[in-house]
């Protein structure tokens, strides 16, 4: 871990008190997390979770289901967000892949080698290595922290993981930052999701809230800006 006065436990444990428990996703399932990355495209977090529940109570989350369905009744899932003809298409290619190259049991190929595992889930649309590990993550098969970029960049001014020169391996250096926490995926979820909430709220890209932000006095990127002003 680099150099800094914070470490991960400590930094997810303010944010906690902060924030209080983060909202969940909305399923354990990994097919159903495979939708939910791919249900509403550049849409809000509402946006999302009103999509997702809208495909289970109108087509059902099973391959096959979907498989079924129009493309305009998909299309009134996906218009959530937008590119919903691009998005509904991407719902059907999820399904197609679930029942023709995982025999229908995501879950089953999912238990196998974690390698395996990856790759299989880099094979459906939207599913980079972050969303692949967030998926095994939330889906309860590894204790991965798979930060998004939100929750990266928080890492990253916070002083616990070295920013490199690309994103990929920026990405891969939070890995040792999550080795503070407990390999408890329960735990790691939280940690997830409240390092998430932090970058979209106060730690922006942009114009972050320094002034308000309960890790200001710990934090590498606010003691930089204080020290610039």
């Amino acid at each position: 871990m680099p150099d800094g006065s914070l470490s991960l436990h400590d930094g997810v444990a303010e944010l906690k008190k902060h924030y209080g428990s983060p909202a969940p996703l909305p399923t354990a399932d990994p097919f159903e997390l495979i939708l939910w990355e791919n249900v509403a495209y550049l849409a809000s977090r509402r946006r999302r979770h009103e999509a997702f529940e809208q495909l289970r109570s109108t087509i059902g989350t099973r391959p096959a289901a979907i498989l079924a369905a129009k493309p305009k009744t998909l299309e009134q899932v996906t218009s959530h967000g937008i590119l919903k003809s691009t998005f509904a298409a991407k719902l059907r290619e999820c399904a197609r892949i679930a029942v023709h190259e995982c025999g229908g049991d995501l879950g089953a190929v999912l238990r196998g080698a974690p390698a395996t595992a990856k790759q299989t889930l880099r094979s459906f649309p939207g599913i980079g290595e972050p969303g692949a590990e967030k998926i095994l993550l939330f889906a309860g098969y590894e204790a991965l922290l798979a930060p998004d970029s939100n929750g990266l960049r928080v890492l990253v001014r916070l002083g616990l993981v070295q920013e490199q020169g690309s994103y990929s391996r920026t990405y891969a250096a939070s890995r040792q930052a999550a080795k503070d926490l407990s390999a408890d995926p329960s735990v790691i979820q939280e940690a997830h999701l409240l390092l998430q909430q932090h970058g979209q709220t106060l730690c922006k890209r942009r114009l972050p809230h320094c002034g308000v932000c309960p890790l200001e006095r710990r934090c590498a990127y606010a003691r930089g800006a204080q020290q610039r002003a």
